[in-house]
């Protein structure tokens, strides 16, 4: 520790090597809990309390500001040009966000990958007392998000298909399409609700002590014609929704935003079910972007701006995003999905405490919990 130069993040790392030079940004830096949400730099106060040298952390640059150009080393090993401009970046979510184009206070998404990422733009600093939630800045700067995660729900869906969904393999193999699609089309013959299916996968966000239940299925029944495959994917993705409105709802609790629409991408928005469970469940408009991968194009957009091709985010985004399609929410099929969320909340504390009492096994929990 003492001969310690620089404490840095990985992404830091990435651009030290290819410039040489040693820089952090804030959507990234705001991470690390010694951060000033306001004036989006290093808080020395903080490092001082925690005992760590106030000296140790790089310079900022704010995301998408020009660090320097590859270096002459960097350019030898890996074929780029010594005249091409390294650019700081930003954290995976704030980058999608850009990538979205929610780039406005008030503005949200829901980011759908191995993970679920609830995200919602706020213009004042605010933290959430109960800890339940992250608060980190944006990449747009005058903005912090406050984001919600939804553990393993792409690995879910994944161990669902690779476990239980060898004819649909064969299926979607003969037919030239995916697996998913297949899924889909199951679950879209299955009821609202799943016939009362209860997936027990992550718990709603709590930042202070983050743990989650043994994985499992509840309230099965033993009568095919009443639960089978098809309901049993269909409650995977109701479920995810419903752990990610919840997220939502504790964000707006908390921060007092209004919030009417969602936009939501990634691996999960590609179909046509999932957006509409997510609409009925929210009771929120749903708009999906033709550009799925949006973290991607929030870096590229970084770069275009960087050196000239956009004047600001506002103009890249008008340029680049375009919704693909949306989805309204039905209010019959909302008031189903209110009652099963009171009835998951009561239902998964209960799965935590069989953990609690190890009887079953959590199916992650963080350090030191």
């Amino acid at each position: 520790y003492d001969k310690m130069y620089k404490m840095n993040m990985l992404s830091d790392w990435i651009i030290f090597k290819l410039s040489g030079e040693l820089v952090s940004e804030p959507s990234n830096a705001g991470t690390s809990g010694i951060f000033n949400l306001s004036s989006r730099t290093w808080q020395s106060d903080m490092m001082t309390k925690v005992n760590l040298k106030d000296d140790i952390f790089p310079n900022i640059y704010e995301s998408g500001e020009i660090v320097g150009s590859v270096s002459k080393e960097c350019a030898k090993l890996t074929g780029l040009s010594e005249s091409c401009v390294v650019v700081t970046g930003g954290g995976d979510v704030q980058l999608g966000s850009l990538g979205l184009g929610v780039v406005k206070s008030g503005d949200s998404a829901i980011l759908g990958g191995t993970f679920w990422q609830q995200i919602v733009n706020l213009d004042k600093v605010c933290v959430d007392s109960d800890m339940k939630l992250r608060i980190n800045p944006h990449v747009q700067r005058g903005l912090i998000q406050a984001e919600g995660i939804t553990f393993f729900v792409g690995l879910v869906t994944r161990w669902f298909r690779d476990v239980f969904c060898e004819t649909e393999k064969m299926e979607a193999i003969k037919r030239g399409i995916d697996t998913y699609e297949i899924l889909e089309e199951l679950a879209s013959g299955a009821n609202v609700g799943s016939n009362g299916v209860m997936p027990i996968f992550s718990d709603v966000m709590n930042y202070g002590k983050w743990y989650h239940a043994s994985p499992s299925f509840l309230n099965l029944n033993i009568n095919p014609k009443i639960c089978s495959k098809k309901e049993m994917f269909r409650s995977i993705l109701e479920n995810a929704c419903i752990v990610s409105s919840i997220n939502l709802d504790n964000i707006i609790n908390f921060s007092n935003v209004k919030i009417d629409s969602l936009t939501f991408a990634g691996g999960a928005s590609k179909g046509k079910l999932w957006g509409q469970i997510l609409a009925d469940v929210t009771n929120k408009s749903i708009k999906v972007p033709a550009v799925k991968e949006a973290t991607s194009l929030g870096g590229a957009m970084l770069g275009a701006i960087a050196v000239g091709h956009f004047k600001d985010s506002s103009e890249a985004c008008l340029d680049w995003v375009k919704v693909e399609k949306s989805f309204e929410p039905n209010q019959k099929n909302n008031k189903i999905y209110s009652e099963i969320k009171e009835k998951w909340q009561i239902a998964y504390k209960k799965q935590l405490e069989l953990v609690d009492m190890s009887i079953t096994e959590s199916m992650w929990k963080a350090p030191g919990v």
